[in-house]
């Protein structure tokens, strides 16, 4: 058979045929043949056309070789550059990302890939493709919110993803702003595009453009989204270009960027690490902080406040400094203070201005601060002379002694203590002359006439301590007094000899250089899954034993038992899901801060939140536990942020808050309300801060009973739910602001408590003119009669509360809070004036005003400070039904807590009652109150202001008009 068979011919084909696949794309045979040629670029033209032609790896790799050697091509400003920075962003990057970062993590597998990541940042590290970056995220976020009527691209979530990811990369590490600045502005030099630099690193372009990215993709947020830890990465960027000995050029560029970024909105976290890096650290140095923070003038005062508070609640404000070993401590701050002023005359005026200017003084810091600046400005005769006489004549002013903030008050005593010591002992003579002078004895006439009790007191401490100074014992000044042989008077008395010197400050700086945050892509964090609800599981038909069940009239038919399979551990399908090894619930102070810190674990985070208030109130009188870590754990829970997204975080959170202001309301209340006007925080969490310090206040003040307190402390005490309704009445129980009994807080808890104060006030006027049958209805009051008339109760009597805790409450709550207000209303934009804001602000005070009642005996103190700023404030709260609300709640509170002493109110604040009265007038007449809504409230408040004012200038109008004849 094979004969049969004869090939006539015989052709052969190639082998590369033979193993082509039968079903392949054809190309064009140009293309096919100049594609391996396309792989050795030559020139610049040849890279672009390699990006746009879909390159393999191989091929993408020799074009970026190639851009990386001649990178300066990139960064001139020409069409050809801005197409290849153009092709690289919106082709490569998306494409091959991912695929080089694979690469560059193992370099096991092949390490001729790790430094492939690397040619692509190359190319893209400059002005254009930083913009280009940026540019392309923005269009891809419009793209994502686009409506219904056009498809959206399902890839959108993952570019962006991506994109995120290229751009923290490309700006990762400390060298990221000097290594733009040398690709972009120095090869040529070009003056233009260091300000393009300047403007896109500090604008908040990156910041906003990086943040709303991050919310649509929905993952856990990059360290570029983060306005804290951006401006922490320009501050360590700085200074660590500050230590190089840079150019004038350099530090020209360095200080602009420096400037600008103070406007981000984080200049707290900006300066504090450029103080660690440059300042506070061994490779640092004074001379390096000030190449980049004092450069130009215009900045240094705002600067060298910042580096005195930070020095203050870094080393001073926890330092005891009754103890000689603190002394070397204030000595190293008072080094750097020095070594930063230098000899420079407008940083040495600034400090002068720090010590006396009425803003001034490190307001609500200890007096360690003061004292090492005055013992920096003792160096200089003349200076101290000069801080001596201006806080002088500043002590002394009928307008200051008035209307200034009890705090301003006592801090600048403390300086003019301080100055008068170091002066009586550097110039005897000039301090002889002084107090001979006009000035001191007007000063001294003005505190004594004084109707504040505290302004009389400081007068007569600073009378006394000046005269031993100069007089011997038989001719000094001796009032004879009780109140000036307390422990406050002699510790004041005793700041005119103290005596601090300008040491070295290498003792306080640290070796260890600051924490930088993780510049790398932050993991994914996804909210865990909830469990499944647990399914009882299939029992099989096995013999089992017979159980008689019997019926008992003890049995309680409200216990459900427990169904075979629910037990939450178990309750995941796979056994591999399930988790057996969960944190247990702290126990120390010190577990807890480390739960809270560790942001990438829910468990953790929800146990710590869960945990903190039952643990802080059970510790807070057990040693010094909460008291040595009392600002670590409040600066935690006000920054701490929902990144899993917990039904009850604000709750839990607000809870700890106001748990750790009653276990230690001494340091933590003013640390609460500086934080509030000082802190780099959103409007939440300075809401958060105001209701932790209003319903603190409240608890102090007794208006929680010992039972709910010790429920708070050992919860296992409590009823079960369904009992405890059966025994406790709900008009008995506990406000819904009461955060002793660890409830959820509903958001408007300042509210509610408010609520019940206006209804007090307001109830009985409102039953007074629906009793009326004749007269005109001048104030419209029947509209809220049936409103108040149902809950219309027989008035409580005025509460009265320990003067102890009283003081406590105007000491440590209302005046820091009145005194830094007063500081941020000199600020451009200070953040209290925002309407939302304000209103909460006045609402707190009243509430604090209320808490501490008429028993208080500072109440004239109290009284004459609010009733002065909310007189200041009435142009802000104009226009906004919510401010107005509030400045009218404080006012009501303000005439409620002094009801019992109209005539003192009458006889010392007679101004301030008339033009009150004048201007709410003005306010009843535009508000129409119509809505029976917040408008309506408005006008009822301002009526019932109207009605108080009215009855006690109709009493006392001889007295407001000075005539006391008639009037025992």
């Amino acid at each position: 058979m094979d004969e049969l068979l004869t090939p006539v011919s015989t052709t052969y084909l190639r082998s590369k045929r033979d193993a082509e696949p039968h079903l392949s794309e054809t190309r064009p045979s140009k293309q096919r043949e100049e594609s391996p040629a396309l792989s050795k670029v030559a020139s610049a033209d040849d890279a672009l056309k390699v990006l746009k032609s879909q390159p393999g790896y191989d091929a993408l790799i020799a074009a970026l070789r190639y851009l990386t050697a001649h990178a300066f091509q990139l960064q001139l400003p020409t069409p050809q550059s801005a197409s290849i920075v153009h092709v690289l962003v919106t082709d490569i990057a998306p494409n091959y990302w991912t695929l080089l970062r694979q690469g560059s993590a193992d370099h096991g597998s092949c390490p001729a890939s790790s430094h492939h990541v690397d040619l692509l940042l190359t190319c893209l590290r400059s002005v254009s493709g930083l913009n280009a970056i940026v540019a392309h995220i923005k269009a891809l976020i419009q793209e994502s919110r686009l409506g219904n009527h056009e498809a959206k691209r399902p890839d959108i979530t993952l570019n962006l993803d991506v994109f995120l990811d290229v751009l923290a990369t490309l700006l990762a590490g400390d060298a990221a702003i000097r290594n733009l600045w040398t690709s972009s502005a120095t090869k040529p030099p070009n003056a233009a595009m260091k300000k393009q630099l300047v403007a896109l690193l500090t604008n908040g372009r990156i910041l906003s453009t990086a943040a709303e990215a991050s919310a649509v993709v929905g993952t856990g947020s990059p360290w570029v989204a983060d306005g804290a830890e951006y401006s922490k990465w320009i501050g360590r960027n700085l200074s660590s270009w500050a230590k190089t000995h840079f150019s004038d050029d350099e530090n020209t560029f360095c200080f602009d960027v420096f400037q600008r970024s103070m406007s981000l909105g984080y200049p707290g976290s900006l300066a504090k690490t450029i103080i660690d890096e440059l300042l506070l650290s061994k490779d640092g140095g004074p001379g390096a902080f000030t190449q980049v923070c004092f450069y130009q003038s215009r900045l240094s005062k705002k600067v060298m406040d910042m580096l005195f508070e930070y020095l203050a609640q870094r080393f001073l404000n926890n330092l005891n400094l009754d103890n000689v070993e603190s002394h070397a401590t204030v000595a190293a701050v008072a080094g750097i203070i020095d070594a930063v002023t230098g000899n420079d005359d407008v940083r040495k005026t600034h400090l002068i201005t720090w010590c006396t200017a009425s803003s001034g003084a490190g307001l609500g810091d200890g007096v360690g601060i003061r004292r090492a600046a005055v013992a920096v400005l003792a160096q200089d005769k003349e200076a101290i002379s000069t801080v001596l006489e201006k806080s002088l004549a500043q002590f002394g002013d009928q307008l200051y002694i008035k209307h200034a903030a009890m705090l301003q008050q006592e801090v600048h005593t403390q300086v003019l203590l301080l100055s008068a010591g170091y002066v009586a002992r550097l110039a005897p003579i000039k301090l002889t002359m002084l107090l001979k002078c006009g000035t001191y004895m007007n000063a001294i006439s003005n505190r004594i006439a004084a109707t504040q009790t505290r302004a009389r007191f400081l007068g007569i401490v600073v009378g006394e301590a000046l005269s031993a100074l100069v007089d011997n014992k038989t001719k000094k000044l001796d009032f004879h007094m009780e109140e000036m042989e307390t422990d406050e008077a002699e510790w004041l008395k005793g700041l005119a000899k103290a005596t601090d010197r300008v040491g070295p400050f290498g003792s306080i700086v640290s070796a260890a250089a600051s924490i930088p945050p993780a510049l790398s892509p932050a993991p994914a964090v996804t909210k865990p899954k909830p469990k499944p609800k647990p399914r009882p599981k299939s029992v099989a038909s096995v013999p089992t034993a017979i159980i008689e069940e019997v019926n008992s009239s003890d049995t309680d038919e409200e216990l459900v038992p427990h169904a075979k399979g629910s037990d939450p551990e178990d309750s995941d399908d796979d056994a591999a899901l399930v988790q057996r090894n969960k944190p247990k619930a702290p126990v120390y102070v010190r577990d807890l801060i480390t739960y809270l810190r560790d942001s990438e674990s829910y468990d953790k985070q929800k146990l710590g939140l869960q945990t903190a208030p039952v643990l802080i109130r059970r510790k807070a009188n057990f040693g010094t536990e909460v008291s040595a870590h009392a600002e670590e754990l409040a600066s935690l829970l006000v920054g701490l942020q929902d990144k899993f997204g917990m039904d009850d975080f604000v709750d839990r959170r607000q809870q700890g808050m106001i748990a750790l202001v009653v276990a230690q309301p001494k340091s933590m209340a003013p640390w609460f309300a500086r934080t509030f006007f000082e802190g780099d925080f959103s409007l939440a969490q300075r809401t958060t801060v105001l209701v932790t310090l209003g319903l603190s206040a409240r608890e102090l003040a007794g208006y929680e009973t010992s039972e709910h307190q010790s429920a708070a402390s050992f919860p296992s005490k409590r009823l079960p739910g369904k009992m405890e309704q059966l025994y406790l009445d709900s008009s008995q129980q506990p406000e819904p602001s009461s955060s002793s009994r660890l409830k959820a807080l509903p958001p408007t808890a300042l509210e509610i408590v408010t609520q019940s104060l206006t209804s007090s006030f307001l109830g009985p006027l409102a039953a007074e003119a629906a009793d009326a049958t004749s007269g005109p209805d001048v104030l419209k009051l029947q509209t809220f009669t049936e409103r108040y008339k149902s809950k219309r109760k027989a008035k409580p009597r005025v509460r009265a509360i320990p003067n102890t805790t009283a003081a406590l409450l105007a000491a440590y709550f209302f005046s820091p809070l009145t005194a830094h207000f007063q500081l941020a209303l000199r600020s451009s934009r200070p953040a209290v004036l925002n309407p939302g804001l304000l209103s909460l602000y006045l609402q707190t005070l009243a509430i604090v005003v209320n808490a501490a009642g008429p028993s208080t005996l500072a109440l004239p103190q109290l009284t004459s400070e609010l009733w002065d700023l909310l007189l200041r404030v009435r142009t802000h709260a104009l226009g906004d039904l919510g401010a107005m609300k509030g400045w009218l709640v404080a006012m009501t509170v303000l005439i409620e807590v002094n009801e019992g002493d109209m005539r003192r109110l009458c006889e010392e604040q007679g101004r301030e009652v008339v033009e009150t009265r004048e201007w709410v007038g003005g306010i009843f007449e535009r508000t129409r109150g119509e809505d029976g809504g917040e408008e309506n409230e408005v006008k009822m408040l301002a009526a019932g202001v109207l009605i108080k004012l009215g009855e006690a200038i109709e009493m006392y109008q001889a007295l407001l008009m000075g005539d006391l004849i008639g009037f025992s």
